[in-house]
């Protein structure tokens, strides 16, 4: 009886632990899939299917979005890798908080240089404004690294839905963009989850985190 007991209870916590690497290995694949890194080059892909820009030509929406993601995106991760291989960070993701100031800096630095960009070539107010606002929520995430650390993902998807809420507000949003908006709002509570499961985040942070990138891209 009591190796009946020991064995069951012994599948039980099998069971538990291969559970858990199944939900750490979904939200893995999911905060990489949401990294903030991408939040600029899938809010160009959102301006130019879901609004009323998505008349332009193919070709003119490729080359805007290729310059965003390799300013936004390419560019932060070549320089994160040459950090990363000098010893400055330990991982390119960042996950050490005293870590973060030079790459805060310089996510910074590279969406200013993407709103310029945009703004320059003759984009919509709203367009080259979500970029200014990602480079302003990654000023307020880096200001507030210094005494406390707070979910850059979160503040990327929540740049996202500030995207979307002000393409609706301007009215050029090729329809009712409110379901995606819910559908987004939906896909951040996932991801949010999915930060504190892999204990990256507290529920505060990942709240804070959402807040500042709603707020930053919205308000601005």
């Amino acid at each position: 009886m009591e190796n009946l007991k020991t064995e069951i209870t012994s599948t039980i916590m099998s069971l538990e632990q291969k559970t858990m690497r199944v939900i750490h290995y979904v939200a893995a694949v999911f905060s990489f899939l949401l990294s903030p890194m991408f939040m600029p080059t899938y809010g160009m892909l959102i301006a130019f299917q879901l609004s009323t820009y998505q008349i332009l030509l193919t070709t003119d929406k490729l080359i805007v979005i290729a310059v965003v993601a390799v300013l936004t995106c390419v560019v932060p991760a070549i320089l994160f890798i040459v950090m990363k291989h000098f010893g400055i960070i330990s991982d390119v993701q960042l996950n050490r908080q005293r870590e973060r100031f030079l790459p805060y800096t310089i996510i910074t630095v590279c969406y200013v240089v993407g709103a310029l960009y945009l703004f320059n070539i003759n984009a919509p107010t709203w367009m080259w404004m979500f970029l200014f606002g990602a480079a302003t929520s990654a000023l307020v995430s880096m200001v507030v690294n210094f005494f406390w650390k707070i979910s850059a993902h979160m503040a990327g998807i929540g740049g996202l839905i500030g995207l979307l809420c002000k393409i609706n507000n301007y009215g050029d949003g090729v329809f009712d963009l409110m379901p995606i908006i819910c559908v987004m709002i939906i896909t951040a509570g996932i991801l949010g989850t999915s930060r504190i499961a892999m204990e990256r985040h507290t529920l505060w942070q990942v709240i804070a985190g959402v807040l500042n990138g709603f707020l930053c891209v919205y308000m601005i």
